[in-house]
């Protein structure tokens, strides 16, 4: 206990030069409370797994303090962060194991249970979304220990780590609000590095949360960012402000959104060349656009043109290629051509079914579009049978909250009612 006190006090007095006045540590706790978790830590690291306990903190000490999903501390990224900072000269209590083995899953939730018994997280596992819950004091003590190189490096992890646990497709509620209530916490801590060499793709990621308000207000921020950390243009830049214009008009603001995307396209014309997956995918969105304002003769003329120059770039069995026939239609429709865009998704939907299988989202949209079409031209028993089918699906695949399924519900209504039932 002797050598325990001045070592406590040197790690109180070097937190306390990190700090830009007293009491400036969460919750005005003194720092020697700090330094005794900077001894804790030490600690856990000697319980096995040796060495995982403390990059596991560091993870966790970038990420949401009010509850960080388990799956995201045992994701692939995660497992790569503590293999590679594992505490190599670290004792083990009672075995000396191999370091240079990679960090498994199992590991990292012994890792967890060390922490957990040592006070310096809260492990719960049986609330996955909000598994592993830490003191601010604690993360604050654990960033200011590490150099500004480390923290860069550490917050690429834990972005690589949360968009390596995002699914594709967001089921559960509960998970995809703890992803981007960690997203942002890691945000607020990263400051650059999240830009640097690029804008991570976590960022834009965040914003895909199908709140239309709460997706503009994020890709108005995040294209304000990259032109200011990359440059006016970045791809990240461009990138984003394509989002955001996607996103004005899924809004209400389809003829802001054509705006928009006319002045993005001339940047791109001009930064990526005319031949640019880009800069075909902005003259796609400037079609949908332009017909959404209210031109759909426009919009029929200018996807006629974009498929034939995807046809020559891509071929005619490329994703791309098959979304801008499926636009092509649906104008082809609007503009008064039911039964032409009937037989085009038809054809679309077969080349989906063949590509892309039966439960991709561009499959469940081709679908509906079919369905919708089918009815239009006249065939509204047809319409309804289809979309109930394609209901049937959308809950299993999509899940009953998924916008997409509720936008077919009120079509099944819709149809229904057309047809007389």
């Amino acid at each position: 206990m002797g050598a325990l006190i001045p070592d406590l006090a040197d790690r109180a007095r070097q937190l306390d030069d990190l700090l830009p006045e007293p009491g400036a540590l969460p919750d005005q706790q003194p720092a020697t409370v700090a330094a005794a978790w900077s001894l804790s830590i030490e600690r856990a690291d000697q319980l096995r797994p040796a060495g995982v306990a403390g990059p596991m903190l560091q993870l966790a000490a970038v990420l949401d303090p009010n509850g960080i999903p388990q799956t995201v501390l045992a994701s692939a990224p995660a497992l790569a962060y503590l293999t590679d900072h594992r505490a190599a000269d670290t004792p083990v209590l009672g075995q000396c194991p191999t370091l240079a083995a990679p960090v498994t899953s199992e590991q990292a939730y012994q890792g967890l249970r060390a922490l957990h018994r040592l006070n310096l997280i809260d492990h719960t596992p049986d609330i996955p979304h909000q598994a592993v819950r830490v003191h601010q004091i604690v993360q604050r003590s654990v960033r200011d220990s590490l150099t500004s190189d480390r923290r860069a490096l550490l917050a690429r992890a834990a972005a690589d780590a949360l968009l390596a646990t995002w699914p594709r497709i967001e089921r559960e509620t509960g998970l995809a609000q703890a992803l981007r209530a960690n997203t942002t916490a890691l945000t607020g801590y990263a400051d650059d590095a999240l830009y640097q060499p690029g804008a991570h793709a976590v960022l834009h990621r965040l914003g895909q949360s199908g709140q239309v308000n709460a997706a503009v207000k994020h890709f108005h921020y995040f294209a304000a960012a990259t032109d200011r950390r990359l440059g006016a243009d970045h791809p990240d830049t461009l990138s984003a402000r394509g989002d955001l214009a996607q996103w004005r008009g899924e809004a209400g603001d389809a003829a802001g959104a054509a705006a928009a995307l006319a002045e993005l396209l001339e940047d791109r014309l001009r930064v990526l060349g005319p031949h640019h997956r880009d800069s075909l995918r902005t003259r796609g969105n400037l079609g949908q656009w332009r017909g959404e304002a209210g031109d759909a003769a426009g919009a029929v003329a200018a996807l006629a043109e974009l498929l034939a120059d995807r046809l020559r770039v891509l071929g005619p069995e490329h994703p791309d290629t098959l979304t801008t026939r499926a636009s092509l239609a649906y104008w082809q429709g609007k503009a008064g051509d039911a039964a032409g865009a009937a037989d085009v998704f038809a054809e679309v939907l077969t080349d989906r079914l063949r590509i892309l299988g039966p439960d991709h989202p561009n499959t469940l949209i081709a679908r509906g579009n079919l369905a919708r079409w089918r009815g239009e031209a006249g065939d509204a028993a047809g319409a309804v049978a289809a979309f109930a089918e394609l209901l049937t699906d959308q809950l299993r695949v999509l899940g009953p909250d998924h916008p997409r399924t509720l936008t077919t519900r009120h079509d099944l209504a819709r149809w229904r009612g057309a047809a007389g039932s």
